[in-house]
């Protein structure tokens, strides 16, 4: 999402769902923060912080410039890849962050995107949102597009559906044997005066196109706090990020543990007013990053946490000793009082 001033405010039935049940230049100065010991590096019980990367802030490659990161994933070849909201996908090197490759991205009229989630699949087509309609494209790794997903119409922006132009769809994960597709709304559409936001569903068919599916609701914690990824788990939990920002104050960025499986499908409600019935998705808080060790990172604006930034997407790269390895990144809207930064974060989580 681009960057937006949201103020905090003062806020103090269908059949349970079942289709998730897992059916850069070398010149570039590199900072990087380090701790000696997980007790050290604890942000919670359950998440610890390596280390971070600032290696690729304000940084150019190929004449683009390497930022504005809304999401990450991880290439069939092991390279991540970055999508930027300005219509740009990165393929930067898993060790060094370094770029090898970026990639213009366009819709089908050769306009621009306000690109936000990422989503590879298995046969590496890349599946990307656009939260201006919004829109779920497929393209191919040299940026053709392929196909468009369906909508549901109340998820468009108004005066077509009931969605706010840049608070639509901002995370996109493929769930456990990639025949389920999630996107996650970032606020709430209106008429939704729960609070909650929307999680869309789509599955597979032949010739890898997808068809609509189940829909589910997540709160998060406060009104100002929107959703700015999701990642799936393998046995059919998400990772969700939570994240906000209030002018003088800083960003405020959590990590939730959320198990879809058992929440009501909400794609046949109208709206969403905290109803009886209706099962919201559960969480759990694995860890607020404010709580983290700054291990030395520094911030160009008021941050409760100088190593707190505008995070945006993450990924999984991998499991060790019985934690996920996570990785962050944060967009910096191209501003020079943001930082693009990366965050290497060991997450556990209860079987």
């Amino acid at each position: 999402m681009r960057l937006r001033t949201v103020l905090a405010t003062t806020t103090a039935g269908l059949a349970a769902a079942t289709c998730l049940t897992a059916a850069g230049p070398a010149t570039a100065v590199s900072t990087t923060g380090t701790a000696n010991s997980l007790t050290a590096n604890a942000c919670s019980p359950s998440v610890s912080i390596d280390r971070f990367s600032d290696a690729l802030d304000k940084t150019t490659y190929d004449g683009t410039f390497v930022g504005n990161f809304s999401a990450l994933a991880v290439d069939k070849d092991g390279s991540i890849a970055a999508l930027e909201d300005r219509s740009s996908l990165f393929d930067l090197n898993a060790k060094t962050l370094q770029p090898k490759r970026v990639v213009p991205l366009a819709d089908e009229n050769g306009a621009a995107l306000d690109s936000e989630g990422l989503a590879i699949d298995r046969d590496g087509t890349r599946l990307i949102t656009s939260e201006t309609e919004p829109s779920i494209r497929r393209y191919s790794a040299d940026g053709k597009i392929l196909d468009r997903l369906p909508v549901p119409s109340s998820l468009l922006v108004a005066p077509a559906g009931r969605a706010v132009s840049n608070q639509t769809f901002e995370g996109l994960t493929l769930l456990p044997g990639g025949h389920t597709l999630l996107a996650s709304m970032e606020y709430p559409i209106a008429g939704d005066t729960s609070g909650a936001v929307r999680f869309q569903t789509w599955t597979r068919t032949k010739g890898d196109h997808f068809k609509l599916a189940a829909q589910y609701a997540y709160k998060p914690d406060a009104t100002f706090l929107g959703v700015p990824e999701v990642q799936a788990l393998p046995d059919g939990r998400l990772l969700v990020l939570e994240r906000g920002f209030t002018s003088g104050v800083g960003n405020t960025v959590r990590l939730y543990l959320a198990d879809p499986r058992h929440a009501t499908n909400t794609s046949g409600i109208d709206t969403l007013t905290g109803q009886p019935g209706v099962h919201l998705i559960k969480k759990t808080l694995l860890a607020d990053i404010a709580d983290c060790p700054t291990l030395g990172a520094t911030a160009k604006q008021p941050q409760p946490n100088p190593l707190l930034d505008n995070i945006e997407g993450m990924v999984i790269t991998g499991r060790e000793k019985g934690r996920y390895k996570v990785l962050l990144v944060s967009d910096d809207n191209q501003n020079e009082v943001q930082t693009t930064r990366f965050y290497y974060l060991r997450v556990r989580v209860t079987p």
